[in-house]
């Protein structure tokens, strides 16, 4: 671990200068991607260094333990410190994990209503404004993609953009099956429903992952269909893209700019492409894919949200809040951070099955 920690400090000194030479600054890109690698690295520098420090306190105190008249002092010392390093080596192991490099990336969400008709696609519309409201709690932007509205006001499928560094890292949690337990507005005799909404969550795909082949993309134009709103059923502004090797459909047509919804669309659909890549890839690689935390499996149900007894549970890990009104309300940080650390305990206990 020293010598990992060693090379850290050393890139992280690196960096420092190069974020003061004029050459990096008159590239925007660049800085902006060292600068987002600098500060990756912050807590971990300084975690090591508060270690080494820690250690060197240590041998001091434990001199001092063979002094008569500082020896209960020390004895003190010498324990504080210890619990110190014990801490300092657990928070190390985390930090020092491998990290997906397309945590960093901005992340495509698409919510599609599942079972319960309207009220389905209500509460797939109730999950899109608390995924809007956690975005931006999180300093993070948002847009939306493409939209199918239901009568009522929910959505049959939506499909947003959440922009700023670590945004899929973030979301990427959300993926799976969504149930909901609660009267539905469309119930008359006051009964309990259980509805789905189904979340899938794709990191952004840069043009340089994947070079899409047009010749193997079909595009088809459409008037925009749904309830209400200026341009639709007027112009042809809606877009179809059809992937045929694979099958994958992506429509758009929030904007009223043909060009603009088609961007989307094949923005979407090299996300979904590059998922997929990256599924099979993992799927070589581990063969216990499916018990990981957040893998993004449509079947998984995730997620209970009990309105009678104001609770959501988290069934991967067992997490249970009775602040469902908080959580509705974009309040997913504790939800999020309880999600995050069964991950990491999962990659150390994988770490230490490894080196067995």
């Amino acid at each position: 671990m020293w010598e990992k920690l060693a090379q850290l400090e050393e890139e992280h000194r690196e960096l420092e200068a190069l974020l003061s030479d004029p050459e990096v600054l008159k590239d925007p890109k660049r800085y902006q991607a060292l600068s987002r690698r600098y500060a990756e690295m912050g807590e971990l520098v300084e975690a090591g260094r508060a270690y080494r420090k820690a250690l060197e306190e240590l041998a001091s105190a434990r001199e001092l333990l063979s002094d008569p008249e500082l020896k209960e002092v020390a004895k003190a010392e010498v324990e504080a410190l210890e619990a110190r390093i014990q801490e300092l080596e657990e928070k190390l192991q985390v930090l020092l994990l491998p990290k997906d490099p397309v945590d960093e990336r901005d992340a495509i969400v698409e919510i599609r209503a599942g079972t319960g008709g309207e009220e389905a696609a209500l509460f797939a519309g109730d999950l899109l404004k608390m995924y809007l409201k956690f975005a931006e709690k999180m300093g993070f932007s948002t847009e939306i993609l493409d939209s199918h509205p239901s009568d009522l006001g929910g959505f049959s499928k939506v499909v947003f953009e959440v922009q700023g560094p670590g945004a899929y890292g973030v979301f990427k949690y959300e993926s799976g099956v969504h149930r909901v337990q609660r009267v539905p507005a469309t119930e008359t005799q006051g009964r309990i429903h259980t509805s789905t909404a189904t979340v899938a969550v794709l990191p952004k795909a840069m043009e340089e992952d994947l070079r899409l082949n047009m010749d193997e993309i079909r595009i088809d134009v459409m008037r925009a269909s749904g309830p209400g709103g200026q341009g639709v059923n007027t112009t042809d502004s809606a877009v179809r893209v059809v992937h045929l090797p694979t099958g994958i459909i992506v429509t758009c047509q929030d904007s009223r700019s043909q060009i603009k919804n088609k961007e989307k669309a094949l923005t979407i659909l090299r996300s979904r492409l590059l998922e997929m890549k990256r599924a099979e890839e993992q799927e070589k690689l581990r063969q216990h894919r499916l018990a990981q935390i957040g893998t993004g499996e449509r079947s998984e149900k995730i997620r209970t949200y009990n309105f009678p007894q104001s609770r959501v549970t988290d069934h991967r890990i067992g997490f249970t809040t009775h602040d469902l009104e908080g959580v509705l309300e974009g309040e997913l940080f504790p939800l999020y951070e309880a999600l995050k650390r069964a991950d990491q305990e999962r990659q150390l206990a994988e770490l230490v099955n490894d080196a067995a």
